[in-house]
């Protein structure tokens, strides 16, 4: 009946996970953990299922040069897989995240900026899995039975919050973590990347003049 059918995957929506080998992991966490330990030690006192948070400026922080290096490769991926041209860009904010039992991370996204992602530092089983929404709110108006779930079908993602794990995802990606239901807390660390001269370099109009 059909001569040709062709999928065409339009507008797709991409996440970029980075697995640290065990032996760049163990010491970057080592070194990640001691630092997030100092700055919130003792535990500021905090309500049921809060979580807490260093500053948002911890890629200045000489503990976390390490770490930004990675960031700063991984994006460069990124960049290259998306076929931008390679603006300078720079770490806007980076901040840790310690989630105690019980613990989620509600529904947002990150304004003002062109990346984000997350590092998980400390994690185990039951520690809850990173979710990301479906940024087309009309894919919520019809959702009939399944056979089973796959990309294609659902309105969510869930990624494995791996120990060891970068993810890089555009920074107006709707996420949220999932209760840790573990007995340790769960440590990330979060990050934004934006084009340093947004102004000069990106926000002029994409036309030049009159045709």
């Amino acid at each position: 009946m059909f001569q040709n059918k062709t999928i065409m995957s339009i507008f797709p929506t991409n996440l970029w996970a980075h697995d640290l080998a065990p032996e760049v992991s163990g010491p970057l966490n080592g070194q990640l953990k001691a630092r997030i330990d100092e700055l919130l030690t003792p535990r500021p006192a905090i309500g049921p299922g809060e979580s807490w948070q260093t500053r948002n400026d911890m890629q200045d922080d000489p503990a976390f040069a390490d770490f930004i290096k990675l960031v700063e490769a991984a994006v460069a991926g990124v960049i290259e897989f998306l076929e931008v041209e390679p603006l300078p860009m720079e770490v806007t904010g980076c901040w840790a995240n310690v989630n105690p039992p019980g613990s989620p991370h509600s529904l947002h996204n990150h304004p003002n900026n062109y990346l984000s992602g997350v590092y998980f530092l400390q994690t185990q089983p039951g520690a809850g899995s990173i979710t990301f929404y479906d940024p087309r709110d009309r894919i919520y108006m019809m959702q009939p039975p399944v056979k089973r779930s796959t990309q294609n079908n659902s309105s969510s993602i869930h990624v494995e919050a791996k120990l060891g794990r970068l993810i890089v995802f555009p920074a107006w990606l709707k996420h949220a973590v999932a209760p840790n239901d573990s007995s340790e807390e769960r440590i990330s660390v979060s990050f934004n990347m934006m084009f340093s001269d947004f102004t000069k370099a990106v926000s002029k109009p994409l036309w030049t003049g009159l045709s």
